[in-house]
């Protein structure tokens, strides 16, 4: 019986199919040849020079690393353009063995990583923007024994390695090799030297990071301005290139965008589909048992996509946004607890649904208009309104009882954090791309500092709920610096809290909006602001009419509410960096008030519930034994 011929073809769909990933996929011993090639434009003129073999024991070194090329080329696949490249690789060796000059060697070696990487397809981007904080961390644990802490080669590991450790402050050996270069040495290490290879000890995202930081030993961050280059021009080409091509002055920014790489400009859109993108590859990390990339990469689909939209979306659809999260924050606590890869996948593609009705929600092109408006406005209201009500209540504390030199103090900490904010804002918009790891962390620390102050506040205006209380109180210690600059303190702390959020929400919408959206963004932010002064106003002139006794006392209690929000809020922030894990329980959640189902944050809450209920049991026992003793 004769199998039909539309049968055949639908049976050998899978099969080419297949066949077609297994040829996309990079070939074994690319990453290797592209290393090397690396290693040869990089080194080689500073080992021959007019002619000359300056480094006898370097200059063999290249003779033996272009044998091991050779062999890496001869066993990649067939490919149309091989044999071009073979006897490219062939006239590389002529040259060396000539000793030709070594711009033109490096030249050559570089036309033939590129032609390696066309020929076969091979990524040199990373899929998440490096952190060189994060690789700095990893240069102090793994690097700095032989290569110094500032990179020069000096280390005390380093003392007698023939050849020595590369001094990464070298500005003309780096401006031979790319981002793409140092992180495939990381990960590869050098033949015939004492580095040794980490591709085990660090995942792809550290190596990354690793590389961005040690690019920046040559670079100077201040000249990161000028020229933009995109993440996949960062690594993939060479400071020498961009010289050439565009002048000192835009190889000088490249060098400094690469040591720092800025985060790439997404619409909403983008964004989600970065996420989507990011928890595909963070299951095929999970699936190959690299765990902790997989949990990297599930964090970075949060902080650098989805994160970075969730202000335009709470504007939309709260609970929409709300329930993405929590998806979100599952798929990764079942990374961190181990679960079964089809568990995984499952809850995988719960997060990719929600996150397709994200995208569906918030269109196309830009957001419209009134959505741009109401956005700018919740965003600069909902953040400002926690400043205002600790603000206000400073300010009038002080004003009711007369204290016009403490008010001068008040006024001078949220007058710098207004300075503090736009320096914040000029650096983020000029200087450097503040990542949302890094927006998490700061709003993790900075929630849980001002927990603790206005904690602290709070329990000293209940003590001083009374007027005797008060007056003593003016004698001893008010007046004196301490107490303004605590005042101070808290004044700065609650206003740049606050505005370091609006800024970088800002940032984000202003994206968002579109060039036709941005008078409306703008709209926003004003109508925005007239309501806060207007709140401001409101409660400094309700407070005049309030018995001082009864106005210390709301005050104690706003503050110490706030308090426990703060607190929950901190906690949150650090778990959303990856900085602190997920510990979810049964419980309700109510973002506005900071209460969200997990042990930690219940946890930070329930412990700044504790120590109020401390402060105010020790003063209504010593109210008590007030009387008694008087007795």
């Amino acid at each position: 019986m004769l199998v039909p011929k539309r049968f055949l073809r639908w049976l050998l769909l899978p099969m080419l199919v297949l066949c077609s990933l297994i040829a996309q996929a990079e070939p074994e011993g690319a990453a290797q040849a592209l290393h090397l090639l690396g290693y040869l434009g990089a080194d080689y003129p500073a080992t021959v020079a007019g002619g000359q073999v300056v480094d006898s024991g370097e200059y063999q070194e290249q003779l033996e690393f272009h044998g091991v090329l050779v062999g890496l080329i001869a066993a990649l696949p067939a490919n149309p353009g091989k044999a071009a490249l073979e006897q490219g690789v062939a006239g590389l060796g002529e040259h060396i063995a000539q000793r030709r000059d070594g711009e033109e060697v490096a030249r050559q070696a570089r036309q033939l990583a590129a032609d390696l990487v066309a020929m076969y397809q091979i990524s040199l981007t990373p899929r998440i923007t490096p952190d060189p904080a994060r690789g700095a961390a990893l240069f102090a644990q793994h690097c700095s024994v032989c290569h110094g802490e500032q990179g020069i080669g000096d280390g005390p590991a380093g003392i007698g390695l023939e050849p020595p450790p590369a001094n990464m402050q070298d500005a003309g050996r780096m401006a031979r090799l790319s981002l793409y270069d140092l992180y495939n040495s990381i990960g590869l290490g050098v033949e015939g030297t004492d580095m040794p290879a980490f591709a085990a000890q660090l995942d792809e995202r550290e190596r990354w990071d690793l590389a961005s930081h040690v690019a920046g030993f040559s670079a100077a961050p201040g000249a990161a301005r000028g020229a933009r280059f995109s993440l996949q021009q960062l690594a993939g080409q060479t400071p020498q290139q961009v010289a050439v091509e565009q002048g000192a002055e835009a190889a000088a920014a490249f060098r400094a965008q690469r040591a720092r790489p800025p985060q790439p400009q997404r619409d909403a859109q983008q964004l989600i589909a970065f996420s989507r993108d990011t928890l595909d590859s963070s299951l095929a990390a999970y699936r190959d048992g690299r765990r902790d990339e997989a949990y990297d990469l599930s964090v970075a689909a949060y902080l650098e996509g989805f994160e970075l939209v969730e202000s335009a979306l709470n504007n939309v659809a709260p609970e929409q946004r709300k329930a993405t999260e929590r998806v979100l924050m599952a798929y990764r606590q079942g990374l961190q607890d181990g679960l079964p890869l089809a568990q995984a996948a499952q809850r995988l593609e719960a997060a990719k649904a929600e996150l397709a009705r994200c995208a569906g929600l918030l269109g196309g092109d830009g957001l419209s208009a009134s959505l741009s408006f109401f956005s700018s406005l919740l965003i600069l209201l909902r953040e400002g309104v926690e400043a205002i009500l600790v603000l206000a209540a400073i300010l009038a504390y002080l004003r009711n009882t007369g204290q016009q030199r403490a008010m001068r103090s008040v006024h001078a900490g949220w007058g710098l954090a207004l300075l503090a904010g736009a320096a914040t804002w000029a650096l983020a918009a000029y200087v450097i791309d503040v990542s949302g790891a890094q927006r998490e962390l700061l709003e993790g620390s900075t929630a849980l500092f001002a927990s603790v102050m206005v904690l602290w506040l709070g329990v000293w205006m209940h003590d001083r709920r009374h007027a005797a209380a008060w007056q003593g109180h003016i004698k001893s210690s008010l007046v004196g610096g301490g107490g303004r600059f605590g005042f101070a303190m808290l004044a700065f702390v609650s206003i740049y809290r606050e505005l370091f959020e609006v800024i970088l929400f800002y940032e984000t919408l202003w994206l968002q909006a579109g060039p036709a959206g941005h008078g409306m963004v703008l709209a926003g932010a004003g109508a925005a602001l007239v309501l806060l002064l207007g709140l401001a106003w409101v409660i400094l002139r309700g407070s005049r009419k309030l018995p001082l006794a009864t106005f210390f006392g709301v005050n104690a209690v706003l503050l110490c509410a706030l308090s426990v929000v703060f607190a929950g809020h901190g906690v949150a922030a650090l778990q959303e960096a990856g900085v602190l894990g997920l510990h979810p329980v049964a419980f309700f959640e109510f973002d506005w008030l900071g209460i969200h189902a997990d042990a930690l944050s219940l946890g930070a809450q329930a412990l700044a519930l504790g120590a109020i209920a401390v402060f105010y049991g020790r003063n209504w026992l010593a109210a008590r034994r007030g009387p008694a003793a008087s007795a």
